[in-house]
């Protein structure tokens, strides 16, 4: 077995529990913060077991691969056929179809939901586009999410901006890096990832929602494990943050009614306000920018047995009013 020990004191008769990861810098770096969370509530070490994925070694784009979800489907398997425990995954790279024999047994407290900047020389995004717009030329901004660049594109047509967006793909190295070389003049990168590892000193922009809408789920972690290891499941429940939970359930409910893949360009973002009130925010678009709709809805959410319920009556009302205006034309294909 390919593990990586978490040590923290535990009595000496655990066995230890095999936490399946996937092998980049973020996804081990977003493990070994869980690894150490289940150790504190179980007292039981836990291993991290790397899997490499079908996405982590195609160069192909995600679209045409299947979306994030293939980041998924390995570390599943590795669940059901029991090389491992429990997985951790980002919760955003997560099908909205719930596995028959897996349980989501926690969505711990979410990271910074926003998208990030890294720009040349620290600019902003509007400082950037001014500068290079006196040089004559667009800025160059690299992604490989059609949501995000449905939304600059959106942004930069407002405003009458020169800006093209260029698709990436790679870790944040190498994202990074095209800033670094003169490759782009920027990436957007999600704020959590940077956070969890340690490079938030290197973000230009915080790119609000006003801007920018990012991912359903996006910033929540989620910890899955076989159905019938219910003494599990238990356990890991204590590290389950049911504001997060209920919130990224109506952005979920939101994508799955748009029957839209991980990676079509669908934003939903869910927030807490007021006395129990969650308002949820949804964009559509197409990835040129040409078109975007953009709806919210809110609604009273009572924190009990009911609640994911209750959020996921207010993500499918929103998607259904987002059908009724034309969403399924911008979309392409709807994942079935």
């Amino acid at each position: 077995m390919n593990g990586q020990a978490i040590t923290e004191p535990a009595p000496a008769d655990s066995a230890p529990l095999r936490l399946g990861t996937r092998r980049s810098a973020l996804a081990m770096a977003q493990s070994g913060m869980v690894a150490r969370d289940v150790t504190r509530v179980t007292g039981r070490p836990v291993e991290l077991v790397e899997i490499t994925t079908y996405g982590d070694t195609s160069r192909e784009a995600l679209a045409q691969i299947g979306g994030t979800g293939v980041f998924v489907s390995a570390l599943r398997d590795a669940l059901l056929e029991g090389r491992i425990d429990f997985a951790v995954h980002s919760l955003k790279d997560l099908p909205t179809a719930a596995p028959e024999g897996l349980a989501l047994a926690a969505v711990p407290e979410r990271e910074d939901v926003r998208d990030a900047l890294v720009a040349a020389e620290g600019l902003a995004l509007d400082e950037l586009v001014e500068k290079l717009e006196g040089a004559g030329r667009p800025a160059r901004v690299g992604t490989g999410s059609p949501r995000r660049m449905a939304q600059l594109n959106a942004w930069a047509a407002a405003r009458g901006a020169q800006l093209e967006t260029v698709a990436i793909r790679g870790n944040v190295d190498t994202r990074i890096g095209y800033v670094a070389s003169g490759g782009l003049d920027a990436v957007v990168l999600a704020t959590a990832g940077l956070n969890r590892l340690g490079r938030s000193a290197e973000i230009s922009q915080h790119l609000d929602p006003e801007l920018m809408i990012p991912a359903p789920g996006q910033g929540a972690l989620a910890i899955e494990c076989r159905a019938a290891d219910t003494g599990l499941t238990a356990a890991l429940a204590a590290l389950d943050h049911a504001p997060t939970r209920v919130a990224v359930a109506a952005e979920r409910a939101l994508l799955a009614t748009l029957e839209a893949g991980c990676s079509a360009p669908v934003a939903a973002l869910a927030t807490w306000g007021g006395e129990n009130e969650l308002q949820l925010d949804g964009v559509v678009g197409d990835p040129d920018g040409t078109a975007l709709l953009k709806m919210s809805a809110n609604g009273p959410i009572v924190l009990d047995e009911t609640a994911e319920q209750q959020a996921r009556a207010l993500g499918h009302a929103l998607a259904e009013r987002l059908l009724a205006a034309g969403a399924d034309t911008l979309m392409g294909e709807r994942a079935r």
